[in-house]
């Protein structure tokens, strides 16, 4: 409990003195895990909003493989990226591999099937008949499609926060991609990795808390934007 306990002073201590080694960590982070929601959010929800409208040959097994990838591994995504950017991969001449770019690409192939997949089912969810009435009023395949989206906001933010959720706190395959570079590739859930292998707990607790801190913020402007967009929250 006393360990705990100095965590989280040396946490509080650590943001009032602004630690340039905590703002580059925390730089990092946030850069790497927003790009990556970014990514995923414009592939995701754009992919999500067509699945969920149409029937096709082979949407079962296309839904089956997004629902496959809400649940990968980081680690397994974290072998497969290192292996592309590896010098004997096929990206390799890229030269992404230990660098902000790769771990950005692992935690998009992490991100964007739970986007696209929370997107899909917010907007299969609507009634039928909504179609029916926008397209009985002339509106083209575009504003079908924004109505629909704005109808389904709930869901498609959910599929947000749910994105954030999983690569903010990831480490495996960041670990494995990153390489844990101090000043290069260090973020927080990797920083804290280290830490606690060092024995130094109360760094590992006080990072550990900053790390909830920012994803608790993230999550709360994002509902405060559901609220927005809903008056019922």
């Amino acid at each position: 409990m006393e360990t705990i306990l100095r965590g989280v002073v040396e946490a509080l201590q650590l943001l009032l003195s602004f630690d340039a080694d905590l703002r580059e960590i925390v730089g990092l982070s946030l850069w790497v895990s927003g790009a990556a929601l970014a990514i995923s959010v414009v592939m995701g929800v754009p992919v999500g909003v067509w699945l969920g409208l149409r029937q096709f040959p082979g949407r079962q097994l296309l839904v089956a493989l997004i629902y496959t990838g809400m649940g990968l591994p980081p680690v397994v995504v974290g072998l497969a990226v290192y292996l592309t950017l590896s010098r004997q991969g096929p990206l390799g001449d890229l030269g992404w591999l230990f660098t902000p770019t790769a771990m950005i690409l692992a935690q998009v192939i992490l991100a964007l099937p739970m986007v696209a997949g929370f997107t899909m089912t917010a907007i299969a969810a609507l009634p039928a008949q909504l179609i029916l009435q926008l397209r009985a009023l002339g509106a083209t395949p575009a504003q079908v499609n924004l109505t629909l989206l704005y109808e389904a906001r709930n869901g498609v933010l959910a599929a947000i926060v749910g994105g954030f959720g999983a690569i903010i706190s990831e480490v495996g395959s960041v670990m494995m991609v990153g390489g844990n570079i101090d000043h290069k590739t260090r973020v927080l859930t990797t920083a804290i990795v280290l830490e606690t292998r060092k024995g130094n707990f109360d760094l590992a607790i006080a990072l550990g808390v900053v790390l909830l801190g920012l994803a608790f913020m993230a999550n709360w402007l994002l509902l405060r934007l559901q609220g927005r967009l809903d008056p019922r929250m």
